[in-house]
């Protein structure tokens, strides 16, 4: 069944302003924001924030303090970075003459989560396009950031000019969060937390190819050291080489990665081969081409389910590791060492039934005619912090597909972009509640249910 939309809807719809928003991105990913280096891009969004007329919360993030939180991980060591929160005006929710007290008790806080930093560009000859400029091709937009996640965050501001430009009064508050250190650990969203902007739900605009994801696989990060033995290459023999001591522990490895990925799994990762991957990413041993090396370091990421204690995860890699280690008189008498470290994204899960995700799942049916498939992602990100450490019930949804992220010539459609910020626009209406119109239940019906009469769904990107 078709969800209709209202004549305020549409004309909000209409309004995204999809020029704009692809000339702010532009802005948005000449800044080169890597790790340490996203303050220019925080500057920018905050001064889109203000133009848009929201409060805006800027704050110098402190990194000493903040590294002692038991949920802090990063992969680089931070020293300075800002935190920025951009929120519908508060004199609307409560102090507005035409909105009642009993109006602004009823509304609801929705978070917009996304992230400003990028990861670098690699080897620029690999590009097509420069990483560092904005370049639109047949309906796609190339850049480093566009798709993960620069253009939902642009997304995001522009859904709320949108509002403001149609002069929608939501009965809660709408809050964009533009986050530092996704990359890295997260920490741009745990100081976010900790700053205390919390809301009833959010959304974390990573690119889901528009699947709706009340779920999200952890990424524990791990390092492994095989010690070796050196020796002048020509004597190889009386050393022992690292490389051939990994074999085994390799192979034991991914027998725990079968055992851990059979099923049955959680239902919202049904159908995905590998949903909680076990990857050794990066290889180094030795100093040397003529000489055995003394050890061999592995640096992987070993995925974890949705509900499973990461503690109990690293032990049971941990005991692979010391099986495999038993099992060769060398490995037995110099073991392996396993070691945590650099990121740890626990994995998190939110009710496929809360209001949350049927609000967004009918925005979307209003907007493109279908109803969003339900499932679970496999990276990491920051829905985990916003679920684990907030109690805030999060989803992943956004624009473009994970697979142009983190690759030369990463893109996103334009209109997958105007697709979003209608989606989103949609969904915070319906979530906080519009003074003058049905209270926020009204406008979350449940998957499945038609919402207010009116026109019919629009097709995607008119």
């Amino acid at each position: 069944m078709e969800s209709h939309t209202t004549k305020l809807e549409e004309r909000v719809l209409d309004a995204v302003d999809v020029e704009g928003l692809i000339g702010f991105l532009g802005e948005l990913v000449a800044v080169p924001s890597v790790a340490n280096e996203e303050t220019a891009a925080q500057e920018l969004v905050a001064a889109r924030m203000e133009a848009v007329g929201l409060d805006v919360d800027v704050w110098p993030i402190d990194f000493e303090a903040l590294s002692r939180h038991p949920a802090y991980a990063a992969d680089v060591e931070r020293s300075e970075g800002l935190g920025v929160v951009g929120s519908s005006p508060q004199e609307l929710a409560h102090g507005s003459t035409h909105v009642s007290a009993d109006e602004a008790a009823r509304g609801l806080t929705l978070i917009l989560n996304g992230h400003v930093d990028v990861v670098p560009a690699g080897e620029v000859d690999r590009w097509t396009y420069p990483p560092f400029a904005l370049t639109c091709r047949e309906g796609r937009l190339y850049g480093r950031g566009v798709v993960d996640m620069k253009g939902a965050l642009a997304a995001a501001l522009f859904a709320a000019q949108a509002l403001r430009d149609v002069g929608v009064t939501l009965r809660g508050r709408l809050q964009i969060q533009s986050v530092i250190g996704e990359e890295d650990g997260g920490a741009g969203t745990l100081a976010t937390l900790e700053r205390g902007h919390t809301g009833d739900a959010a959304i974390v605009m990573e690119p889901t190819s528009f699947v709706l994801a009340p779920a999200q696989a952890g990424a524990l990060s791990f390092q492994l050291t095989v010690p070796g033995k050196a020796a002048h290459g020509a004597l190889r023999e009386e050393g022992v080489d690292p490389v051939e001591k990994f074999i085994p522990v390799f192979h034991e490895l991914r027998k725990l990665e079968a055992r851990r990925n059979a099923p049955p799994v959680d239902p919202l990762f049904q159908g995905e081969v590998l949903p909680y991957a076990l990857t050794m990413g990066r290889l180094r041993a030795g100093i040397w081409p003529s000489t055995v090396a003394e050890t061999l370091v592995v640096e992987g990421r070993y995925g974890v389910a949705p509900g499973e204690d990461p503690a109990d995860a690293r032990a049971e890699l941990e005991r692979a590791v010391a099986d495999a280690a038993r099992a060769d008189a060398w490995l037995r008498q110099n073991p392996p060492v396993v070691e945590w470290r650099g990121a740890q994204f626990e994995a998190a899960r939110t009710d496929p039934d809360h209001p949350i995700v049927r609000a967004v799942s009918n925005a979307q049916r209003s907007v493109t005619g279908r109803i969003p498939p339900l499932g679970g992602m496999r990276f990491g990100a920051d829905m985990r912090l916003l679920v684990n450490q907030g109690g805030i019930p999060t989803v992943l949804y956004g624009p473009g597909d994970v697979r142009e992220a983190h690759r030369p010539d990463e893109s996103v459609s334009v209109e997958d972009l105007a697709t979003a910020a209608r989606i989103l626009a949609l969904t915070a209406m319906r979530f906080c509640g519009v003074v003058g119109a049905d209270p926020p239940g009204g406008g979350v019906p449940r998957l499945g249910e038609d919402g207010d009469s009116g026109r019919g769904p629009r097709e995607p990107g008119a």
